[in-house]
Formats: structure tokens, sequence, C-alpha cells
């Protein structure tokens, strides 16, 4: 493909790594209108003269996923971390096309019926596992894609898709406008008494980013301080303001973000619902739920509602036990109010303090980023035999505090790398954290083009001359994201259909990731990644036994919030009626009323905000969290069986998980993959043990 057409647009330039550094809104127009007609006439010729053999018909379909790497997803990538109205613009100008073109080449007739050859044909036996899989998931996506549709129905077809991505997009933008549309500004010292150093450090910070001009500079002693609904402000000001008007006001504009007013999801998300109802009608599906169950480890809904009852049944009567336990806290503490919902967090971290004995200011000291990446490059130094090395001033970045590293195996050789986008950024970057990829493993012109990944997390800044100084659920989803992360960086699948995370069922996707996050309750992980900011000094054991002694506290509870969401999710796609009179919202607030505890508010708008099911890819599948994580429970499980204090075995145990797990990718089914590595089916003992939840069924659950 000709990539030297719009000279000077680095969207264009296709050697070494993206030119984060000079992309800007103004080149995502022209950049992607020419990849799309150099794409247009790719697959052209390619429909001209079809040979139904790897070489000649598979090979050449890279050179659209090429494309969509180098064009179009750093585009995709800067709309989560450089956020702006012109960058939106841009994107949305172009989008349908995008989307046209995507459809353009998964409805290729001949391209399909080619395929169909390749497999019914002798070419199929000289084809390896990889390949064959490769193929059997193209010809899925044609058909998911509606390939086989004609005339009216896949002009309808292709209007919903277009139409479905620009309310996703939406839906997005809504969320990320609504949450930095709020902010409380704190002035009194009196309403920050008994917050930890470290809010009140990064609420000054905030407030001095966002004040205007003339405004007196703010000190984190002095004020004035400045909350959102950003999570590391939201949350730890729910665990610590002793001021209970405050909370709830700061509570209740965070469940009801992006429900009404400018930034409202309301309607997009009724929209959304029924035009995927329409959608998967035109391909022969009854429900939505029936079309994402199709490509998971799932077999149908009744074994994913078996899951969530098995699970449901062992933590609700520990999740009312944790609200009777906070409720006495409470009382006993003075509270003559009923215990409301925002009362729960700051009645939790008090309870969780007097019993366990340590605070999270206690905590971050000892975990500067600089000493956690340290502990983390350590430890996948043990267990996968690889370095990783900074190379910072290597790789063009988007933001200053942006990280590069590369990831070099045992001879020294590098076979991936990876950027680290450390910090929130309220005005511009997405909540939460992800992984996303930005090169991935591949054969390109007979060179194979090394994995990249991007990890990017919302983590406490760094002020003045303190680092950042994390949180211990920020270490955790550090571990997590980096899980991810190397699944794609370890793959040794050189066919891209079926390499990193390409290919695995998504009730997999979360396997590695939540594995990772099981290291941070390790003794020796944990006590060598800490050493305090000031003194070098690693965290002290009895503060570690302290930590991992609260592991489990309030499980049942944040194990009944997931599995909330996921019920809601799967209702929604699967049995819920547009015409029932019942909301979306009320659906929600139904379930999480039968279990949650305390029920949520009535004007609790959460799905307003649930960027997984409403725009991303876990519609009627926000279940597989809770899947993976019986397999990555039980995955660890091997690595206790193994010892924890044996590093010999633990070595050996990380090389079969590489091996297996982190290598293979989409290249053999997920069930098949972890059977080669546990040599035999997952069971569900180890997340029970994990978590704390005796009593619940060992049968193995995700056999229905």
């Amino acid at each position: 493909m000709n990539t030297n057409a719009e000279d000077g647009n680095p969207l264009l330039e296709w050697n070494g790594l993206p030119a984060y550094d000079r992309i800007h809104p103004e080149h995502v127009v022209p950049a992607v209108r020419h990849a799309i007609g150099e794409m247009t006439k790719h697959i052209e010729q390619l429909e001209s003269n079809i040979q139904p053999t790897w070489e000649d018909l598979v090979v050449p379909l890279e050179v659209f996923s090429v494309t969509a790497e180098r064009t179009i997803q750093p585009v995709i990538q800067f709309l989560g971390v450089q956020n702006s109205k012109e960058l939106r613009d841009a994107y949305e100008t172009v989008q349908a096309e995008i989307v046209t073109i995507q459809l353009r080449i998964k409805q290729s007739t001949p391209i399909y019926s080619g395929l169909k050859v390749l497999k019914e044909g002798d070419e199929w036996n000289r084809l390896d596992d990889a390949q064959k899989r490769t193929v059997e998931l193209l010809l899925r996506k044609f058909e998911h894609a509606g390939v086989g549709l004609e005339g009216a129905e896949k002009e309808r077809f292709n209007e919903i898709a277009t139409e479905l991505a620009k309310l996703s997009n939406d839906f997005s933008n809504n969320v990320l406008d609504a949450t930095k549309a709020f902010e409380m500004i704190i002035t009194d010292p009196a309403d920050i008494e008994g917050w930890p150093q470290t809010l009140r450090m990064t609420s000054a910070q905030s407030y001095n980013s966002n004040k205007k001009e003339g405004d007196a500079e703010a000190t984190p002693d002095n004020g004035p301080w400045r909350i959102t609904l950003d999570h590391p402000s939201f949350f730890p000001f729910l665990q610590h303001s002793l001021n209970r008007g405050q909370r709830e006001t700061v509570y209740r504009a965070y469940i009801t973000r992006a429900s009404s007013g400018e930034f409202d999801n309301t309607g997009l998300i009724d929209n959304i619902l029924r035009l995927r109802k329409e959608k998967v009608a035109l391909l022969g599906y009854d429900t939505f739920a029936a079309l994402s169950l199709s490509d998971k480890m799932a077999e149908n809904v009744g074994a994913v509602r078996n899951m969530f009852t098995e699970l449901r049944e062992a933590a609700s009567q520990h999740a009312i036990k944790d609200f009777e336990e906070l409720t006495a806290f409470a009382h006993k503490s003075g509270q003559t109010e009923i215990l409301m919902n925002w009362d729960v967090a700051f009645c939790a971290e008090r309870l969780r303090e007097q019993r366990f004995d340590y605070t999270d200011d206690d905590l971050r000291p000892y975990f500067p980023l600089e000493r956690v990446l340290e502990g983390l490059f350590t430890l996948s130094n043990k267990l996968f035999c690889i370095n990783i090395i900074p190379a910072d001033g290597d790789a063009p970045i988007w933001h200053e505090d942006v990280r590069y590293f590369n990831v070099l195996d045992k001879h020294g050789d590098r076979i991936a790398s990876f950027y680290l986008d450390p910090y929130t950024r309220p005005k511009e970057k997405g909540g939460g954290a992800w992984m996303s990829e930005v090169l991935e493993r591949r054969h390109i012109d007979g060179r194979l083009q090394l994995p990249v990944a991007n990890l990017c997390c919302n983590g406490t800044l760094p002020v003045n001359n303190t680092p950042s100084l994390m949180s211990f659920n920020e270490v955790e989803t550090l571990f997590h994201e980096f899980g991810h992360g190397l699944q794609l960086m370890l793959t040794t699948v050189e066919y891209n259909g079926v390499s990193g995370l390409n290919g695995i069922e998504m009730d997999a996707i979360e396997l590695a990731s939540q594995f990772m996050q099981n290291w941070c309750y390790h003794k020796p992980t944990l006590l060598g990644m800490t050493g305090h900011y000031e003194t070098g000094d690693p965290l002290p054991e009895e503060l570690f036994e302290k930590v991992k002694a609260a592991r489990n506290f309030r499980a049942g509870s944040n194990f009944i919030r997931q599995l909330v969401f996921g019920m809601v999710d799967m209702y929604l796609h699967d049995s819920y009626d547009l015409e029932s009179g019942e909301s979306p919202s009320d659906v929600y607030l139904r379930t999480a009323g039968e279990i949650s505890v305390p029920p949520p508010l009535e004007e609790d708008r959460s799905l307003s905000v649930f960027r997984h099911i409403f725009a991303s890819d876990y519609a009627a599948g926000y279940y597989v969290y809770k899947w993976s994580e019986i397999l990555s429970a039980d995955a660890f499980a091997a690595f206790e069986e193994a010892g924890l204090d044996n590093e010999a075995a633990l070595a050996e145990a990380g090389r079969k998980f590489c091996d297996t797990i982190l290598s293979l990718g989409g290249s053999r089914p997920a069930m098949e993959i972890f059977r080669q590595f546990r040599g035999r089916e997952p069971e569900t003992e180890a997340l029970l043990r994990h978590n704390g939840l005796a009593g619940m069924s060992r049968r193995n659950i995700l056999r229905g």
C-alpha cells in the first residue's frame, strides 16, 4: 500500500512507532480518507482474483488490520488520553466512513466464499492449527458482520452499524464531560479534618491546576481544596470526609452523572438497546446475548446465569453481614442517622482502620511508583525470564508524563515494548484503567513486527517534590493492566488474527490480568516492591501482615457489586422487553435492590456511565470478569501448590504459564490452553479460598 501520499501527515508514516508527538486533530480526516481510499483499491484487487490459499487470500487480508493499526488506532487512543473538541469533531467527521469500509471488507462475498473454499478444500490439511483457527475466526467475523445479508436487509444492517458506532462514541464523550463538569471547592479548614495528607495535596494541586487567573495559590494545609468525580479524588473523599453533607452531595453527583442535561445518556441507552436487538434479528439471533455468547466460552445464557446464582448464594450472606457490621460500628461511633449509601465508604474505611490497625496514608509512602515498577519488573524476570529496561527518549510520546520501556528475553534481545501513562488527567483522559495495542505481533513485508502495548492508569499525581505515592488499589490496578500487556507482548504466535489477545474468548481475556493481581499479596513480591520514598525502608513485615489480613474485608459486598452489573447487562441483552414500560435504570434498581445492601438510591443512574456495555465490547459480556476470576484464581493456585517460597518451583510454573496462557494467544480455544497449563479444567475452590467465601458449592460452575 502506498503510504507516502499526504506528505507530512504523521498518521500515514508507518515506519517505526506512531508519531504521537506530532499527531494533531487536523491530521485525522485527510489521513483516514486516504487510508480508506487505499483499502478500497486493495479489496477490489483482491476480489478480482480470489485464490483460496493461505498466502494468496489470508495474508493479503493483513493489509486491512495494518491500516487500522497505523492510521485509525492512534486516533481512537488519543480520544482516550488527549480528548478535545477538535479531536472529537475530526473523528466524528470520518467515523461513518470507517464503519463503512470495515463492513465493506467483512461483507465481501468473494472473500468469504474464498475462505469457505479454503476450509473445505485440500489446502486446509496443509495448514497448522493456528492457521486453521485464524480462518475459522475470520469466517465467523464475516458472518457476524452480515456477509449473508442482501438488499434491504443489508442496507438496514449497515445503517444500524453506523448509528451504533456513533451512539457509543457519544456515550463515552458524555461520561467524560459529565465527570469533569462537577467540582466542589472546599475553603473551610474544618472540613478537611481527618483527611489523609495525600488527599490534601492532590485536591490543592487540582485547585491550582484549574484556578482562575489572579486567584491565590492553594496549599495542602490552607486550601482551597478541589474535589471532583474523577476516581482518585472522589473515592478518597468519600472514605475520609467527616462532613456528611458534603459526602452526600458528591455521592449524589457521582451516581447521577450523564443522566440529565447537556450530557444525558438516557436516550442513548434506549437507542443502543433497540438497535442491537434489530441488528441481531437480521443475523438470525433471538437476542443480542445469543450473538455475544456465540464466540465465548460460556455455552449459553443459562451457563452464565448458573454462575451468577452460585456466586450470589455464596456472597449474599457475607454482604448482609458486612452491612450489619457497618451499621453497628456507625452507631457505636456516635452516628444517630440511618446508615446511607454515602456513609458506606467512610464507615468501612474507619472500621478497616480499627480492625486491621493501618491507614491508607500508612501505606502510600512505601509505594512510590518507581519502586513499584522495579518490583513488578523483578517479579516478571523471576516468573517469565524477561528483563524490562527504561527506554525513555527512544519513542515519541503524547504527554510528558508518559514512560517507555523495552522488554528483553533472556538473551538480551528485544521482544516487545510498552508505554505507561500512569497519572490522572481529568480534563482530557478517560477514567479507569486499560491496556490497548499500539503494534501487534505480525509479519509485514517479510519482517516480524514486535508488539508494543499501551498501559493507561489514573493514578495519584506527583506533587511538588513528592513522587507519585500509590494507594494499594492503584498498585493492584497497575499489576492488572500489566497482565493484559503481558499477553500482548509475550505471545509467540505470528499469525496476527490469533496472536496476543486476538482470538481469545472474552471469558478468558481477564485471566492474565487478574492472575497478576494475586502477587500483590505475595510477601516477597510485595516487600520487594516497597521502599519508603524518604528513607528507602521496605514495608514493615507487620504492616504487610495487616494488609494481607484485610484482603477479604467486605469481599461479599464487592462480589455483589460486580454481580449486579453482570446480571443487569445480561438481562438487558437477553430478557428485557423494550416495550414493557420498565426502563433500563428500572432494571438496574430492581436487580440491585434485590441483592445489594444497602439498596441503591432511587435516583441512582449508574447505567448512564456504564461504558463497558454501552461504549465497548463487553455488552452481554460483563460477566467475564467473574468467569475469568475463576480461571485466574485456579491458575494462581498452581503456583501455590508448587510452593510460593520455592523460587525454583515458581520459576518452573512461571515458564509453563508463559508457554501456554501468555504465549499461545487465541491460536487454540481458551479452555484447551487452560487445560494444557493446569492439567485439568478450572475449579472454583481457589476463588472461594482467596475471597474468604465459605459455604459455596465447589462444583465446576463453568460447565453448567
